[in-house]
């Protein structure tokens, strides 16, 4: 086993800002905050059977979901630890139906957050791993006042740094400031997140696919046949795949990330925009993944390039390993003709 460097996040942080003389400090500061939440989160999850925390709050999200006491929780924990530290004019959650202004006691700064709180939050009675995603941009409107919706609407390709929080059997805060993936996890005896996947580079290809099958009715044309192809048998091209499906986005990118994979959550005529946020979990998830090597897209276009037309704006995905993703494109683009005849014959 490779020996890896004794290296707090905090450490690490600040050590690659010194890489640019042009850095201020400040996107180290609202890392660290966010660390900081993750700590706290993570506490909450690892009791959450302990505690009169889990179940419904009764109330839906803005995308008429039931929402869980513990996202509530992650949402509100995230918002206030960032909401006072001066580096951010605006935040949007994947729980509110608005962006979040800084309130006006506090100074605004050149960062926008954009977060979902508690990916795959509906396995959380089930005891299996969920997550936090956070996407951070610089704001495009002027300086010093509040931000606004355009500050939040950026593509993915502007992002300045990406990462996620896992909860699972143990807690890894995996982030990107664009050139390279860093894992750390948090050792609970002194409550620090320790460096222990330095560097990650997704395989150029897998055996695994990651995919809801019992959507297969719905699915294009082209996908059932990727799909069929990755069950056939052939040494030579490492078939047929190993399905490996989790529910929480979260969870199934961090596997594919550290053993190579693709994960797809497609479009289908019930949900011709597919069901994932372009914002809070497709752009920086693609950010990660493209940093580690990967690929990422809708199946016609790069996530990144995608232009947000609303904060809430949904989108299909295909992501992970660099030939397996190639693969999944080449087999849509072959069906396209047959996917609009099939399309129109149930419109």
């Amino acid at each position: 086993m490779p020996q890896v460097r004794f290296m707090t996040l905090a450490r690490h942080i600040i050590e690659g800002e010194k890489k640019h003389p042009e850095a201020t400090g400040e996107l180290s500061k609202l890392l660290s905050d966010l660390s900081l939440a993750a700590k706290v989160i993570s506490l909450e999850v690892n009791k959450a059977g302990l505690v009169d925390i889990l179940g419904f709050t009764g109330d839906n999200n803005v995308h008429g979901e039931k929402v869980k006491k513990l996202d509530m929780f992650a949402h509100d924990m995230i918002t206030r630890a960032m909401d006072h530290g001066g580096h951010l004019c605006v935040m949007a959650s994947e729980e509110e139906e608005d962006i979040i202004h800084i309130p006006s006691r506090y100074k605004v700064g050149k960062y926008v957050l954009l977060f979902d709180p508690l990916d795959g939050s509906s396995n959380i009675d089930a005891n299996i791993s969920i997550g936090t995603i956070f996407s951070i941009y610089r704001r495009i409107t002027p300086d010093g006042k509040p931000g606004q919706l355009e500050d939040c609407l950026q593509q993915g390709l502007n992002q300045v740094a990406a990462g996620y929080i896992v909860y699972g059997s143990s807690t890894i805060f995996v982030y990107t400031a664009g050139e390279g993936v860093h894992g750390f996890t948090l050792d609970p005896s002194f409550g620090e997140f320790l460096l222990s996947h330095e560097n990650i580079r997704i395989p150029k290809k897998s055996t695994i696919y990651s995919i809801n099958e019992g959507n297969y009715l719905y699915w294009h044309p082209g996908l059932k046949k990727y799909i069929k192809y990755l069950q056939e048998e052939d040494a030579k091209t490492g078939r047929p795949y190993s399905t490996r499906y989790v529910g929480s986005m979260v969870a199934d990118i961090h596997r594919n990330l550290l053993y190579g994979g693709i994960f797809m959550y497609p479009a289908d005529h019930r949900h011709p925009n597919g069901k994932l946020r372009l914002m809070y979990e497709c752009n920086p998830m693609s950010f990660i993944i493209e940093a580690a090597g990967g690929r990422s897209t809708n199946g016609k276009q790069r996530i990144l390039e995608i232009q947000p037309k609303k904060l809430h704006e949904k989108t299909p995905i295909f992501i992970g390993s660099e030939e397996d993703v190639l693969k999944v494109e080449e087999f849509m683009a072959k069906e396209e003709v047959s996917n609009e005849i099939y399309l129109s014959s149930i419109t």
